[in-house]
C-alpha cells in the first residue's frame, strides 16, 4: 500500500492574495494620512476665521494664507471690467463678478465682489479710466481647478473657477495670484443687488469611514484566504 501525496500548498493563490492584502492595508493608510490632512485643513480654516484681518501684502507672506481676512485696496474696482461665473447661493440661481487688482509689487489678484441674483439683469457701470481707491476686507482662497467636465466659458460666462482664464479674459497681463479674495464686504455699497459673501469652508471627511472600510476589506480577504486555504488541504487529505 502507497503511501498518499502530501498536499501541495498553493503558492499562486498565496501571491495573490498577499498582493491583494498589502493594496488594501496601503489604501487603508492613505485614507487615515487623508483624515489627518483634512483636520489639519479645518483647525487652519477655523484658526483663521477668528483672527483679526491684514493687510493683502503681509497675509501673502504667510506659510499659509488661504482663510485669512485680509485689507485690500484696489484701484477702481468698483468700476472694473468683470467676468461672470454662474453660480447658485442659498438656492437662488445666479453670478458671481470676479475682477482683477494689480498688487504693487505682485501678481495681480482676482477678487470675487460678490453675487448677483439671475432675477437682476442690470449690472454695475464699467469705466475703465475710473481710479478711485476702494478698500475691501475679504477672504484669500485658492482658486480649484475647474473639473474636466466644466463647460468652456462663453460670452465672458465662466462655469468654473478657471483663474487663468479669467485673467485673460479680464486682458490681464503679467503673473497671476494663485488666491482669490473674495469680498465680504461690498465694493458697491450704492448698489444692493450685488451681495458681497465668501463661500463657506465646507469641507467633508468621510476619510477615517473609507479606512474602516479598506480594512476590512483587508481582514475579510485574510478570512477568505484561510477558509479557502483550510478546504483545499482538508480535501486533498480525503482525496488521498
Amino acid at each position: 500500500m502507497t503511501s498518499a501525496a502530501r498536499p501541495r500548498f498553493p503558492i499562486i493563490l498565496t501571491i495573490l492574495a498577499v498582493l491583494l492584502l498589502g493594496v488594501l492595508l496601503a489604501l487603508g493608510v492613505w485614507q487615515v494620512q487623508r483624515m489627518q490632512w483634512k483636520e489639519g485643513l479645518i483647525a487652519g480654516a477655523e484658526a483663521a476665521a477668528g483672527q483679526p484681518p491684514l493687510p493683502l501684502t503681509e497675509a501673502l507672506k504667510l506659510e499659509n494664507p488661504e482663510f485669512r481676512r485680509v485689507l485690500l485696496t484696489c484701484r477702481g474696482l468698483a468700476a472694473a471690467p468683470y467676468v461672470e461665473l454662474q453660480s447658485i447661493e442659498n438656492s437662488d440661481a445666479g453670478v458671481r463678478l470676479v475682477s482683477a487688482c494689480a498688487v504693487e509689487g505682485g501678481p495681480t489678484l482676482l477678487v470675487d465682489r460678490g453675487f448677483v441674483s439671475a432675477e437682476t439683469s442690470a449690472r454695475p457701470p464699467v469705466n475703465v479710466d475710473d481710479t478711485m481707491p476702494v478698500v475691501i476686507t475679504g477672504v484669500l482662497r485658492r482658486a480649484p481647478a475647474p473639473s474636466a467636465l466644466t463647460p468652456p466659458p462663453a460670452e465672458g460666462r465662466f462655469y468654473g473657477r478657471d483663474a487663468e482664464a479669467m485673467a485673460r479674459a479680464l486682458k490681464v497681463e503679467g503673473p497671476v495670484s494663485p488666491f482669490t479674495v473674495f469680498a465680504v464686504t461690498s465694493t458697491n455699497p450704492d448698489w444692493g443687488a450685488l451681495k458681497p459673501s465668501a463661500p463657506p469652508a465646507a469641507f467633508t471627511n468621510n476619510h477615517l469611514g473609507y479606512a474602516l472600510t479598506w480594512f476590512g476589506l483587508a481582514v475579510a480577504l485574510i478570512a477568505f484566504y484561510a477558509v479557502l486555504l483550510r478546504r483545499r488541504m482538508t480535501r486533498k487529505d480525503t482525496e488521498s
